[in-house]
């Protein structure tokens, strides 16, 4: 093993916190509130062309109204494909199909399913802060080996793991902020 750059390490660590914040937050963004948001339908694949499309690459996704979402299929023969797709895909959606336009009533959500949303939002808050917390501990027990090879001194040791800390609180912070605000979203009447 060589001596650990720091720089290196942190650049690291930050763009493998980031990556669990992105992905979170991604996550969070097929979760439904009581709004229309054109990154519901994100998670959706068409059947098209003998293959699975993500939707935004069979037509343009929309939000003309709070409550409503469009997509305009670009080629005709997809229109019922992309129409099955949305209802089969598990979000509780009925579009109606107007020629090459699919209009996606976005349905008020009922309290209990408020709640259950914020329930997921939080237990996919929860994985992200586990997957924040193995970047740290990676790091810290490659200081650790580091030192016992002599590679760092005990108070390089102990900098080094105060700024990783340092780090994971950012981005553990970020997390709950972004939990907050989307808790607060779903459960807005």
């Amino acid at each position: 093993m060589e001596r650990p750059e720091i720089k290196e390490v942190k650049k690291d660590v930050e763009r493998r916190m980031h990556g669990a914040v992105e992905v979170y937050q991604k996550e969070l963004g097929g979760l439904r509130t009581g709004r229309a948001s054109a990154s519901l339908l994100e998670p959706i694949t068409v059947e098209a062309y003998g293959g699975q499309m993500p939707i935004t690459q069979v037509g343009t996704v929309g939000v003309p109204e709070p409550r409503m979402l469009t997509v305009q299929v670009w080629d005709k023969a997809l229109v019922k494909a992309t129409e099955r797709a949305i209802r089969d895909s598990g979000l509780g959606l009925n579009p109606a199909v107007d020629g090459q336009l699919l209009r996606i009533p976005i349905p008020v959500l009922t309290e209990e399913r408020r709640v259950e949303l914020t329930k997921v939002a939080g237990r996919y808050a929860e994985e992200a802060r586990v997957a924040v917390r193995n970047v740290r501990r990676h790091a810290l027990e490659d200081f650790k080996k580091a030192e016992k090879e002599k590679l760092i001194s005990e108070d390089e040791h102990r900098d080094y793991s105060q700024e990783i800390q340092i780090l994971t609180d950012k981005y553990i912070k970020l997390l709950d902020e972004a939990l907050d605000k989307k808790e607060r979203e779903i459960m807005q009447v």
